[in-house]
């Protein structure tokens, strides 16, 4: 019988950030942001180890305070990535999901989804998720990156405009966020949660990779493996996952912990 693949789950976080310094630390429910995220990965049936890659002392007691695995990385990557990477290199496995540090309700169940298809596909490289759009708020929103794929389920391009664009479908109040979605019209677009997993082998040749113009010009990091070929395979999922980009988006974390709606 096959070796069942080990997946380790590897969570980037550093104390500097433009629009939240320190968030990983942010007090949610009584507890830093970073534990929260460390206990939903660990829920994965999937994962045999969490570990936080962090570039700050800061976090790093606390996440030993709490009794995390964490390790202290280079200050000179320019990506989560590269932080992952460098992590991944000193551990024996096989598969490396990449978790977002600043998804503290992150669904268990999407890290379980975004590691089958390497499970099952040897010659799979990565793969990430994508759910449906359902506003038109997000359609528009640069903020939030789209994704469309091929009739496998591979990415073919990743965008921060909203793509496909329904030349015929979608009015001009539309696209300036001022339409309402037609209720009879099917929606086409998906937002990219950007969870990956990756194979280790891959992973350590990422870096490595010459720069992408497209990457460049929408700010997409994905963007480079498409223009090296390198196929994504993009799974679709029911289970959102909020970010915490500023500090007024705690506010929404709270109440749907009060609300018990991860």
């Amino acid at each position: 019988m096959p070796t069942e693949p080990n997946v380790i789950a590897v969570i980037p976080a550093r104390w500097a950030s433009t629009r939240f310094p320190g968030k990983p630390l942010a007090v949610i429910g009584g507890k830093p942001m970073i534990q929260w995220v460390v206990e939903q990965a660990g829920r994965a049936a999937s994962v045999s180890e969490v570990i936080v890659a962090t570039d700050d002392d800061r976090i790093m007691k606390a996440v030993q305070d709490f009794g995390g695995s964490a390790v202290m990385t280079s200050m000179d990557h320019l990506s989560g990535t590269d932080r992952v990477a460098e992590v991944a290199a000193t551990r024996d496995c096989d598969i490396v999901v990449n978790v977002q540090g600043d998804e503290p309700l992150i669904p268990p169940e999407n890290i379980e989804l975004v590691v089958a298809p390497l499970k099952e596909d040897e010659a799979l490289k990565v793969s990430t998720l994508r759910i449906r759009i359902e506003s038109v708020e997000d359609l528009v929103n640069p903020d939030i990156c789209k994704v469309v794929v091929d009739h496998r389920g591979n990415a073919l391009y990743f965008s921060r405009a909203p793509i496909p664009f329904d030349r015929d479908g979608w009015s001009k109040d539309l696209m300036e966020g001022e339409g309402v979605w037609p209720r009879d019209m099917e929606m086409e677009s998906y937002k990219h949660i950007g969870l990956y997993a990756y194979r280790k082998s891959f992973l350590m040749k990422i870096s490595r990779l010459p720069a992408s113009r497209l990457e460049a010009i929408e700010k997409l990091e994905q963007l480079r493996l498409l223009e090296n070929g390198i196929s994504i395979r993009v799974l679709e999922t029911d289970k959102d996952s909020m970010g915490v980009d500023r500090k007024e988006d705690l506010l929404v974390i709270e109440s749907r912990l009060k609300q018990n709606m991860p």
